[in-house]
């Protein structure tokens, strides 16, 4: 986000994907696709207000010029450009880890035991957040204050609904604190489950990509 130049992200992006073609493979084209779906929209919009209605680049409005329609297609592009190198990376990262289950992650991860242990319950009630979110519309459409499909209907009802599941997100979590946990004796147990057996270590690929990736990360930064 902080590079300055085209040429900056251009050497962000070939250390982005020669990582995704080397360490995660086939599934880098996947990545790629839902990068491409996810900022194509953004781009379209940013297209249609900055080149079509506006006219000139922020930094000529600030400048308080004339400005041209290049200009702002150029700032379009940059700020796309730069949003697709971070969501692309985001994407590769996550298709690293497609094998493993979110516990072995977390247990991998080299942090303190408590933060390992606050993400795992996080994860927990946001699945409890999702189930109360199911069990809360359907119950409402039994009820017939809802439908399944889009209506005005659940256009005027949607605050039952936001009520039904914060009271039940609630009362689920409550109980968890208050019995549940304490009774298995859940944060003994994943204190256990997330030990680390050995100790972290750096690959061979990880000492080639390190001073790749600071390299170009400089020359980013650097770069105008």
């Amino acid at each position: 986000m902080a590079t300055g130049s085209f040429r900056g992200l251009l050497a962000l992006a070939t250390i982005g994907l020669g990582f995704a073609a080397i360490e995660v493979g086939w599934p880098t084209v996947t990545a790629l696709r839902r990068s491409i779906i996810l900022v194509l929209p953004l781009a379209v919009f940013l297209t249609i207000v900055w080149v079509g209605v506006v006219g000139r680049s922020p930094a000529e409005i600030a400048a308080d010029q004339v400005g041209t329609r290049s200009a702002a297609l150029f700032h379009v592009a940059r700020v796309c450009a730069r949003l697709f190198v971070v969501v692309f990376m985001i994407q590769a990262l996550i298709a690293c880890f497609s094998s493993s289950t979110p516990l072995r992650f977390i247990r991998a991860l080299y942090v303190p035991l408590p933060l390992k242990r606050l993400l795992v319950l996080t994860l927990s009630l946001i699945e409890t957040f999702r189930h109360a979110t199911d069990r809360g519309h359907t119950a409402l459409v039994a009820a017939g204050l809802l439908t399944r499909k889009t209506s005005i209907r659940n256009l005027v009802n949607a605050w039952v609904l936001v009520q039904t599941v914060w009271l039940t997100a609630i009362t689920i979590v409550m109980h968890r604190l208050r019995d549940k946990w304490p009774i298995e004796n859940t944060l003994a147990l994943l204190d256990g489950a997330l030990a680390q057996v050995e100790p972290p270590s750096l690959s061979r690929n990880d000492m080639l990509w390190l001073p790749l990736t600071l390299g170009a990360t400089i020359f980013a930064i650097g770069a105008f």
